[in-house]
């Protein structure tokens, strides 16, 4: 038998992926549902974001903590969309939101303030056609997509989301990111 890239030769013969559980995992959706009107009015995501997702035994579904179940080398998608997603009567759409970034924070220090200082996702580029083509006439729903290490110890990781707004009649943007702490729960495969 030859050694795949995605493999590894152990003592005694033996051969272990490198990345276990990646190759044939499913990939988990965590769906952002934010209230606009709200958070641009108030400046804040406070009482403005509704997140769920499809894993099995995680917490919080329709809340903003969220804690999703995953395992380690398993894809994340993070997808983002308002509330509002009527179609208006000049055929454009509402505005969008769009996740900047997600940082991991430092749990284990105890201050989930701190952004943590070993990476835990591996972050997915953005891929096919619907990404590269933007058109006032067809909705565009925004996503960050990474897979989680493989090395990722398992355990509790909060993070924070930083989204850019757009606003109702203005070019500026409004940037804001979460206070309340969304998780990912890593389970060892």
């Amino acid at each position: 038998m030859t050694t795949h890239q995605t493999y590894t030769e152990k003592s005694r013969g033996t051969i272990e992926k490198q990345n276990p559980g990646q190759l044939n995992s499913v990939q988990l959706n965590i769906v952002t549902l934010i209230n606009m009107e709200r958070a641009t009015a108030g400046g804040s995501l406070t009482d403005a974001i509704y997140m769920m997702d499809n894993s099995i035994g995680g917490q919080g579904q329709g809340a903003h903590n969220l804690q999703t179940v995953c395992k380690q080398g398993q894809v994340l998608n993070w997808i983002i969309r308002p509330l509002d997603m009527e179609r208006r009567l000049d055929g454009t759409w509402p505005p969008m939101p769009k996740i900047n970034n997600i940082v991991f924070l430092d749990t284990e220090q105890g201050d989930e303030e701190d952004v943590a200082e070993q990476k835990l996702c591996t972050e997915l580029k953005i891929y096919g056609m619907p990404d590269r083509m933007r058109s006032p006439y067809t909705p565009v729903y925004y996503y960050w997509a990474g897979t989680v290490l493989s090395t990722a110890r398992p355990g509790v990781y909060h993070y924070r989301l930083l989204l850019e707004l757009e606003q109702e009649g203005s070019k500026e943007k409004l940037y804001l990111h979460t206070v309340d702490h969304p998780s990912i729960r890593v389970l060892e495969v």
